[in-house]
């Protein structure tokens, strides 16, 4: 079956720091551009991060640069994100995506450029 699973959510203080981490089989996460976007309650969904399917490139919403790391380890299968530094404001639902097509730039922070989704994992941050 082709999914992905988030995992690492929870409910933290300011200033703390999480680790998301999103799992699939091997055919579901190589050779993709995969990426992290979030939902708040009454909101779209906003990408977050993204990564290319070598791990060689980034991209990082204005929000979260500096605090947020998103990582990728093929041989896992498995793609992370480190948050440091979290805000009452990153308080949401955290989807991982893996993207369809090869054009990192143009496709990695539209989640109309998506093809498959994980479940979501509640990140909750209280000030």
């Amino acid at each position: 079956q082709v999914q992905l699973v988030e995992s690492g959510g929870g409910l933290v203080q300011a200033g703390d720091a999480l680790r998301l981490s999103c799992e699939a089989s091997k055919r579901t996460f190589n050779p993709y551009v995969l990426g992290w976007f979030r939902q708040a309650p009454g909101k779209g969904r906003m990408f977050v991060a993204g990564i290319s399917a070598r791990g060689d490139r980034t991209q990082y919403a204005d929000s979260v640069r500096g605090r947020f790391t998103v990582s990728r380890d093929n041989d896992k299968n498995t793609m992370y994100l480190q948050m440091n530094n979290l805000k009452p404001e990153d308080t949401a639902t955290y989807y991982c995506g893996r993207a369809s097509g090869a054009d990192f730039s143009r496709i990695i922070d539209t989640p109309e450029n998506y093809d498959l989704w994980g479940q979501g994992t509640q990140v909750t941050v209280a000030s």
